[in-house]
Order: C-alpha cells, then sequence, then structure tokens
C-alpha cells in the first residue's frame, strides 16, 4: 500500500510557505540572540549561528520533514488509524508517570543522548484525528446525549492525564479544540451551550483577576477550594512574569532596541526569553511594529488554515481540518494573551517561534495535514 503520493506536494498551497519560512527566520533570529550581551555600546561578535539557533534549526529541519510527509499522505487513511493512535497516545501519557521527574513535572520522556519527547504535543494533534474519525462515524447520531458523552469522554481521558504531570496549558488548549469541533458536529446542543458558558465564565474570572477588577486576595479563599497555591499565584496582578513580559514589551518602544541590543531580555530580567517570554522578548528588539508584522504572518497563516476547512472534499476532511486550525489558533491567542497579563502563564508555546523540538515538529506535521486535506479537495 502506498502510504506517501509525492505527486500531491504539486497541489498544496504555496501561499503557506513563505509564512512558515518568515516564522523560523524570526525564530532562529531570537535563538541566535540567546548568548549576546546586548545594551553595550560595543557589543562582542558572535556568530550568528549560536548553539540554540543552531539546535532550533535542527528541530525545523525535522519539522519540515514532518511536513512534507503529512502533505503528501492521505489523511484519509487517518481513519483506520485514529484509534491505535488514541490508544497508543494513552499509553504514552500514562507511561510518563512511571519516569523520573523533571523540573517536578511528569512531560517528557528522555531519549538517551538525544532529546526529550514531550507526549502532550502529540496528543492534542492525535485527539483532532481521533475526534474527527469518531465524530464522522456518528454523524446523523450527534444530536444524542449519549454521543456527546463518549466525544466528551475520548477528550477528557487525555485532558486529566495531561492535568495530572501537571501541565495546565496543554490540558487547557484541548477545551476550545474540543467545543469548536462539537459545535461544528452539532454534537448534544445543551453540552456545547455548557462548555461555551464555561469557557467564558473561565476567561471572564482569570482576567478579571489578572487586571484586578476582581481583588486577588479577596478571591484567595474561594480559589484554594479547587486550585493550589502556587497556581493561583500566577493569577496575581503583581505576578513577577507578567510584570516581566510587560516590562520588555515597553522597553522596545515603536521600533525596538535592534537585534542582540536588548539589555532587558539578555540580562536576565525576563523569565524564560527563549520559550515562555518569546513574544515579550521579540518586543523588545523590535518594538511595537515587530510584533505587528508577526502578528500580521500569524494572521495569514490562520487565514489560510481555516479556508482549507472550507474546500475540504468530504466531512472528516472538514472536522480534520476545523480541528488542527483551531490547533494552532489557540496556541498563538493563548501565549500571547499569557504575555500580555490576561491569562495565567502555563507554559503554550507560541507555534514556529518558542524554542523547542516536540512543539515544532508537531506543529509542522499539523500544517502538513492541513496541506493532505488541501491538495485533495478536487478528488471525487
Amino acid at each position: 500500500m502506498n502510504f506517501f503520493e509525492l505527486k500531491y506536494l504539486k497541489r498544496i498551497d504555496f501561499r503557506v510557505l513563505p509564512l512558515i519560512f518568515s516564522l523560523m527566520a524570526m525564530s532562529l533570529i531570537i535563538m541566535s540572540e540567546a548568548n549576546s550581551l546586548g545594551g553595550m555600546e560595543e557589543i562582542v561578535e558572535e556568530p550568528f549561528w549560536t548553539p540554540l539557533a543552531l539546535s532550533q534549526l535542527k528541530w525545523f529541519f525535522m519539522g519540515m520533514v514532518a511536513y512534507l510527509l503529512a502533505a503528501s499522505f492521505d489523511y484519509n487513511k487517518l481513519r483506520e488509524w485514529a484509534w491505535l493512535l488514541y490508544v497508543i497516545m494513552i499509553f504514552a501519557l500514562a507511561g510518563l508517570f512511571f519516569t523520573q521527574q523533571s523540573h517536578n513535572v511528569h512531560r517528557w520522556y528522555r531519549i538517551p543522548g538525544l532529546f526529550y519527547v514531550q507526549p502532550s504535543e502529540l496528543a492534542k494533534l492525535i485527539i483532532v484525528i481521533a475526534l474527527s474519525w469518531y465524530l464522522e462515524k456518528q454523524k446523523n447520531n450527534c444530536g444524542e446525549f449519549k454521543i456527546g458523552m463518549i466525544a466528551s469522554v475520548i477528550v477528557g481521558i487525555p485532558f486529566l492525564l495531561i492535568l495530572m504531570q501537571p501541565d495546565l496549558g496543554s490540558a487547557l488548549i484541548l477545551f476550545p479544540i474540543a467545543l469548536v469541533m462539537f459545535y461544528f458536529a452539532n454534537i448534544y446542543s445543551p453540552l456545547v451551550k455548557l462548555m461555551c458558558v464555561g469557557l467564558l465564565f473561565g476567561t471572564l474570572l482569570f482576567s478579571s483577576i489578572l487586571l484586578g477588577v476582581i481583588p486577588h486576595e479577596k478571591f484567595k479563599p474561594t480559589a484554594k477550594l479547587f486550585m493550589k497555591e502556587y497556581q493561583y499565584q500566577r493569577l496575581s496582578p503583581k505576578e513577577y512574569h507578567h510584570k516581566q513580559a510587560a516590562s520588555a514589551m515597553a522597553v522596545g518602544g515603536l521600533t525596538g532596541k535592534g537585534w542582540r541590543r536588548g539589555d532587558f531580555t539578555t540580562g536576565g530580567w525576563l523569565p524564560a526569553p527563549q520559550t515562555d517570554s518569546v513574544f515579550p522578548n521579540f518586543g523588545e528588539h523590535f518594538g511595537f511594529l515587530g510584533l505587528i508584522f508577526l502578528l500580521g504572518l500569524f494572521y495569514m497563516l490562520l487565514f489560510y488554515s481555516f479556508r482549507v476547512c472550507t474546500v475540504a472534499k468530504d466531512y472528516f476532511g472538514q472536522l480534520l481540518s476545523t480541528g488542527v486550525a483551531v490547533y494552532l489558533a489557540m496556541h498563538i491567542l493563548v501565549n500571547i494573551g499569557m504575555m500580555c497579563g490576561l491569562l495565567p502563564i502555563t507554559g503554550v508555546p507560541l507555534i514556529l517561534i518558542t524554542y523547542g523540538g516536540s512543539s515544532s515538529i508537531v506543529t509542522m506535521a499539523a500544517l502538513g495535514i492541513l496541506q493532505s486535506v488541501y491538495s485533495r479537495r478536487f478528488m471525487f
């Protein structure tokens, strides 16, 4: 059986590639300045290809391989593999609790001498595939309560396993993905309405506490009933990471301080400048105009991603492309929302910009799946 059909690579949407390469280039620029001394009149000359930049380039190369393989792969065959992938994912997530902790959490498998693998990143994509298969199979019965509950369980099991790692950010990404796919598939209406209310209430509550509308200390006794103290502390308007992220973007001004001249970021005041805080890091170096340009690239990437949903030739392809597009959108919205002080900081990566292998490879595979759907839109 021929799984990969290279002829379909000629039919992908080539307008997406410049966007991907532009975002990758911006990421490499940020990784390249990671070891610079910045803010000095005489900046020590360093090669562009710092160790971090070379490592990120390696992940991007592997990501491009994943993109091309996924784009040439017939997405219809994912129907046959959906449950197998789902079961493997559950065992991979559960197996983390039998591994040694890293930074007091169970999130990664360590491949000796090579790299770390984070199953929760791939889990998000596999859940989209499993939900697409199940919702298509139950297309004529989706309005029934039973189908809505089973679909919720499909999402709920990995949601709880990821939450227990703990990885609140990855777990919460699953909620809007499921909500949009449930809505698109006309799942049991009261369930969708309940999820909408829950999402709206949670977002408004978190944002109100972070913005100081609801006093942080006064709400603390109630919050401790369902949150740990360190988790609730992330909602403080005075939370250090939020303040430093805002300061980094403010220091950048309109046009930024220039590449490798960001003394605030490279001086160590901004936590996790190449991972969680890559957005304010970019803002200090390239300013408000640089951030607008970056957001413009993301907008166009999402525009072409959601456009696939409208041209998919079958119901499975429509569900699959919808879930993948929401997956991409939520990573962008949540990461930027965290850095702007509207959401608690939970470690959600900014796709194609944040340093990391699992995120880069899975994101590129997701974009490749979209192109697999797009390139086969005229098949009957």
